[in-house]
């Protein structure tokens, strides 16, 4: 069987369209998310190992719990980049101040520290 010369072509032609498609695709995942990393200090700005953060998606509610590591850095992936969050710390009767990553932050990664107050 012998391929055609235009067939052949618009087969190749198909077969770029469609790679140019998921590209497409993946780059608009790219900016639909985003994550928010940060360090929980106290007062004197020493890492705070075991603190609570949690993240409000101020459009459902909702709200997700990260207990901070040893160093005291807490991370949240898979944010969407049209809502707008809070975030604040707890530890042993202390809090911080309440944090917003806002819809405006077009940065992949943000990066915000959170600092306790008694």
């Amino acid at each position: 069987m012998r391929i055609q010369p235009a067939g052949m072509a618009c087969a190749i032609a198909l077969l770029a369209c469609c790679a140019a498609f998921s590209q497409r695709n993946d780059s608009n995942d790219d900016t639909s998310t985003r994550s928010v990393q940060g360090i929980v200090t106290d007062a004197s700005g020493h890492p705070v190992a075991k603190a609570v953060v949690q993240l409000k998606d101020t459009k459902s509610l909702q709200i997700r719990s990260f207990i901070a590591d040893s160093d005291g850095s807490y991370h949240f992936a898979g944010l969407s980049a049209n809502v707008d969050y809070e975030l604040k710390a707890e530890y042993d009767g202390a809090s911080s101040p309440k944090k917003t990553l806002d819809v405006f932050n077009t940065r992949k990664t943000v990066t915000i520290n959170l600092k306790l107050n008694k």
